[in-house]
């Protein structure tokens, strides 16, 4: 029933930086190196002298723009003249087959901006540096004060059993972008708290286009149907469901057991289904939903918040000028928030050329550098203290700052190497339900079978 055809890794071939790019500078916001004494953890700074680093990523667009700038600065301005190599892949599985195959040479990358999920694959044949003694070294350490300016979701990501595995790269989350002009005019005064209100208010808006004499646009008006998995995953946690039953510990990383056939979830599916069965929700065929959320035919469509630009483009376009927002998905269990992205993690290698690799992680996760990232790629920011820095982007972007005002919510994935995996069955799943119109009261077999399929590939 299940199509896994998205568990089979990418072909890109990766592209090595050949030379550096040119370095852009924001004005006041040059980043520095600070100096420091000899570390606790046996290195001596002399020995860092010229060291060279290999850093793999799966970074795109503006995010591979803007680390590349920052990685021809650091090479430029840090004191022990360490120099930082970078080598992107077109996407996350290409990156991780990459590392796969060089763990298997012994030629490996220092420094990987990967999913935590694949650094736990790593980390289970002991490839991965624990970040802890780093962390709080009193010479080479982040401090307390720094870590506390994180969103502690953030951290606990990469945080197995004690150990820290990485530290935030990138982070980013759905939502639902909301028409707040068009819900005032169906009567609503905000956003729905609950899965009562967002069906009330997909309904309405669907109601619109059956006051007119035209039936081919009887269906519009709800929520676009999305089986991204993030999105699915996210809808499941706000009916208090989710995708893991806990086992008592075995002694392994994956110790718990999948578990897709749950009241909660059936009860989330079996909502959402019923949204697109009284034509609240409908499947377009656009390439992305946001030319149908400009055009006012969906009142809700999910995003990621690095489609922002994008649906402002399509409001542009089009002509459009309501006022909209981003909103965390409602339901039974109240609003949920999902974060996901890639962190920086150690591969084991020499003392120094670990220490090496952690400095430079260090200097990205700086203020300064983190405030250019935010307003390149418009993701969160990984840290407080950012906020400060980007006033001006936050006042010309209030969706954007609706998302950040939504953290406090934010909750991560499973803790699971095999959910690189396993994630793909939850998007197979929801599409077999929509796209083979799947009767409500037969949605417990789908779950059975997601629930066969993940322990056969776990």
């Amino acid at each position: 029933m299940l199509v896994l055809s998205a568990c089979s890794p990418g072909s890109p071939t990766p592209t090595p930086t050949l030379s550096l790019p040119t370095i852009s500078r924001t004005a006041g916001l040059t980043p520095t190196v600070t100096p420091t004494q000899a570390p606790s953890i046996g290195v001596d700074p002399p020995v860092l002298r010229g060291l060279s680093l290999q850093v793999w990523h799966a970074f795109a667009g503006g995010a591979y723009d803007v680390f590349a700038n920052q990685v021809a600065l650091f090479n430029a301005v840090n004191e022990w003249g360490i120099v930082v190599t970078q080598t992107g892949y077109g996407d996350y599985t290409t990156l991780f087959d990459a590392v796969n195959a060089a763990l298997e040479s012994g030629e490996t990358p220092d420094l990987v901006a990967a999913l935590p999920e694949q650094t736990l694959a790593w980390d289970a044949s002991a490839s991965v540096v624990d970040l802890s003694p780093y962390l709080s070294d009193p010479a080479w350490g982040l401090g307390s004060d720094m870590i506390a300016g994180f969103p502690p979701v953030f951290w606990s990501q990469d945080n197995l059993a004690g150990k820290q595995l990485g530290v935030p790269a990138q982070r980013s989350a759905r939502f639902l972008f909301y028409n707040k002009t068009w819900a005032h005019e169906l009567g609503f005064d905000g956003p729905p708290a609950t899965e009562d209100e967002f069906r009330q208010q997909a309904c309405a808006a669907n109601a619109s286009f059956r006051t007119d004499a035209s039936l081919q646009n009887d269906g519009y008006g709800g929520w676009i149907v999305d089986p991204e998995w993030q999105t699915t995953y996210s809808w499941l946690l706000a009916f208090g469901g989710g995708v893991v039953v806990p086992v008592p510990a075995r002694g392994v990383v994956d110790g718990n057991v999948y578990g897709f056939r749950t009241d909660p979830n059936l009860a989330a599916l079996q909502f959402l289904k019923g949204l697109y069965d009284d034509h609240c929700a409908w499947i377009s065929t656009e390439p992305t939903p946001f030319d149908s959320f400009a055009r006012r035919s969906a009142l809700f469509v999910s995003g990621d918040l690095a489609d922002v630009p994008m649906a402002k483009e399509s409001m542009s376009r089009l002509n459009n000028a309501d006022e909209w927002t981003l909103v965390p998905f409602p339901g039974t269990n109240g609003s949920v928030l999902v974060t996901y992205g890639p962190s920086y993690s150690l591969l084991k290698s020499t003392p120094e050329k670990q220490l090496a690799a952690w400095l430079f992680a260090r200097w990205m996760l700086s203020a300064e550098n983190q405030a250019q990232w935010v307003e390149s790629t418009g993701l969160f920011p990984l840290l407080n203290p950012v906020l400060a820095l980007i006033g001006q982007y936050r006042t010309a972007s209030p969706q954007w700052e609706a998302a950040v005002e939504d953290l406090s919510l934010a909750q991560g994935v499973p803790q699971l190497a095999s959910w690189r995996k396993v994630r793909y069955v939850l998007e197979d799943g929801t599409n077999v339900i929509f796209q083979t119109n799947t009767p409500v009261d037969q949605i417990p077999s789908v779950l059975t079978e997601m629930d066969t399929t993940a322990k056969e590939i776990r």
